[in-house]
């Protein structure tokens, strides 16, 4: 079983659990978005001495904490495990990482991102609206796709263009993700 350097920022136990089938690693857990200033301050030692990887949910509390924890440690590495992989298999529970299988969790994992302060803009506001990510009545199915391929999670209309310049999405990253979602949209189409 591959040995993770980092320690992995989770919400909660359940997600600790479940990454310990896949990987193995060290966790710190938030408890849930309100992340106690304690556990701020040791997430920030943690990454002082052996950094940390930011593997939080693929929604709107899990993107709350992944920003909170990026304020206090910008060069934090970041995960993301697409929605889909994260849905439970029962009729209750939320989305989340413990709810991935050992392959998904592996997968993210091995496709991490740490944030550039200076990186410079690639892709513009009127190039993510071409390719119909923004304004358009499929914009966000598209998102989400680009997000699965990119490995970037999903992020609203808004926060697009940031986290790709965040991310250091080339031109050439970008273009070719947005090919890969207008094959599978051609495939779906012929489907039906």
């Amino acid at each position: 079983m591959k040995r993770i350097k980092e320690v992995i920022v989770v919400e909660g136990k359940d997600d600790t659990k479940q990454i310990n089938k896949a990987v193995n690693a060290d966790t710190i857990e938030t408890r849930g978005s309100a992340v106690p200033t304690e556990t701020l301050e040791l997430i920030e030692q943690l990454a002082a001495t052996r950094g940390i990887i930011i593997f939080t949910d693929p929604d709107f509390s899990g993107e709350k904490i992944r920003k909170i924890v990026s304020e206090v440690v910008p060069e934090a590495k970041h995960a993301f495990l697409p929605k889909n992989e994260g849905v439970p298999t029962r009729t209750t529970g939320s989305l989340g990482v413990e709810h991935a299988s050992v392959e998904a969790i592996q997968t993210a994992l091995s496709n991490l991102y740490t944030e550039v302060d200076d990186a410079p803009e690639q892709i513009s506001q009127s190039d993510l609206m071409k390719v119909g990510l923004v304004g358009g009545p499929s914009s966000k199915y598209r998102r989400e796709a680009l997000g699965e391929i990119l490995k970037i999670g999903y992020v609203n209309a808004k926060q697009l263009q940031k986290r790709l310049r965040m991310f250091g999405i080339s031109k050439h990253q970008f273009e070719d993700a947005v090919a890969q979602i207008a094959t599978k949209e051609k495939e779906h189409l012929n489907d039906k």
